[in-house]
């Protein structure tokens, strides 16, 4: 299953790679050179194919538990002031998603919509540590029962350069819920209350929608 923000450029690459392969069966006579174009447009499909991939996932609903919004590693676990919205310290789970990750963005925890803006910015490297002020993104905070308010921002990258945002203030949204996507390589942080109960570490690989991020305490 391909994410519907990849439908047009798989098809756009397809129309490419058809036309490529029938430019070279036409103006060159050796086979080799037919087999290597077919090799190349067929790898370029496929790596192209792999990026807009959307597992289906359905999240069991829990809102005792944070899920992670995206597929990827965990680069950094800090408390911070949070600025943009917030104004006061929060817990910052930082997830870098490379180019070969799943990037759909997924609903963290399930709640009310209160917060949703896009930035203008720059396209430092995800793991720069100025990225979130500095590229573009998009911040989402959502009001949920056990958490109070969670931030989440979509981060652009280098490779990076749009990045699709779904949700609108005042709507009731579910756990895992498709929520967004990021085109070609970002970074999502996470901004959860400071007394939230940590559930990863610096490095883990975690799974959207599938890995959970923090507990509340008073979680049954």
């Amino acid at each position: 299953m391909f994410h519907k923000e990849g439908h047009k450029i798989l098809i756009f690459t397809l129309f490419i790679c058809i036309a490529l392969n029938l430019a070279a069966s036409l103006i060159f006579q050796n086979l080799i050179i037919h087999y290597i174009v077919l090799a190349v447009t067929l790898i370029l499909f496929i790596l192209i194919a792999q990026f807009f991939r959307n597992p289906n996932r359905v999240a069991k609903q829990n809102n005792h538990q944070i899920l992670s919004p995206v597929d990827g590693k965990v680069v950094a676990i800090e408390e911070v002031l949070e600025t943009e919205y917030a104004q006061k310290s929060m817990r910052l789970i930082s997830v870098f998603m490379s180019p070969i990750n799943v990037h759909v963005t997924r609903y963290p925890i399930g709640g009310e919509v209160v917060y949703s803006k896009y930035h203008k910015g720059k396209y430092l490297v995800a793991w720069h540590p100025k990225s979130s002020e500095l590229n573009e993104r998009t911040t989402v905070v959502i009001k949920t029962e056990n958490f109070g308010e969670v931030l989440y921002r979509q981060i652009a990258g280098a490779l990076a350069r749009r990045i699709v945002n779904y949700a609108t203030p005042n709507t009731k949204v579910e756990q895992g819920g498709d929520s967004g996507f990021i085109k070609f390589g970002s970074r999502v942080d996470v901004y959860i209350p400071v007394d939230a109960e940590i559930n990863v570490e610096i490095g883990d690989v975690v799974k959207g929608a599938v890995s959970i991020l923090a507990k509340s305490h008073n979680n049954d």
